[in-house]
């Protein structure tokens, strides 16, 4: 029973560590996995294709007319460059946030000026309840996409390292709508 109970346990923390492993170096599976799919003959070979790498920073939306379609980039999030008050802040776009949503460092950098004491509400995030700021932000544009005088909330930096654009945004718009992994905003 013992040893049963023993291989059980060896083959549960083997198991547990190959995506552990994996994610450290996947080079190391490529020889295994060769080995275990037979090789197609050379008539069925599939040419080589080139895959192009989608990097994690915010996309440029495309521009059309009063639309702006938004690519989700390689996490599936719709990232992309705003203007908050004329400056360009990068944020991803979150149908589960009431508000916009921005740390500290953007409140500063777009000209809100916020004393300890405006800290005085409650807002319960994915990471739990915290203290935060209401404010207005004057201008919230994408691309060709204005929105004046739209609520937001302010959180520390250490709450929120990635400004979100919430439903007080996106409820102001005509339409929004998600299809093949492209969002697409209308105002």
């Amino acid at each position: 029973m013992l040893q049963k109970l023993l291989i059980l346990g060896a083959f549960a923390g083997i198991s547990a560590s190959i995506p552990i492993i994996f994610q450290t170096n996947p080079q190391a599976f490529d020889g295994l996995l060769k080995s275990a799919v037979p090789a197609k003959p050379a008539d069925e070979a599939q040419p080589d294709v080139n895959l192009v790498s989608v990097p994690n920073k915010p996309t440029t939306p495309q521009l059309l007319g009063r639309k702006v379609v938004v690519n989700a980039d390689a996490r599936g999030h719709f990232s992309s460059t705003f203007k908050l008050n004329g400056r360009q802040v990068d944020g991803m776009i979150d149908t589960g946030a009431t508000l916009v949503a921005v740390n500290t460092s953007t409140a500063r950098r777009i000209g809100l000026s916020l004393n300890a004491s405006d800290f005085n509400r409650e807002v319960n995030t994915a990471n739990g309840s915290i203290k935060a700021a209401v404010v207005m932000i004057d201008r919230l544009q994408i691309g060709s996409i204005t929105i004046n005088d739209v609520q937001a909330i302010v959180l520390d930096d250490r709450a929120l390292q990635t400004n979100l654009i919430g439903m007080s945004f996106l409820n102001r718009l005509d339409k929004y709508q998600a299809e093949n992994g492209a969002l697409l905003l209308v105002q």
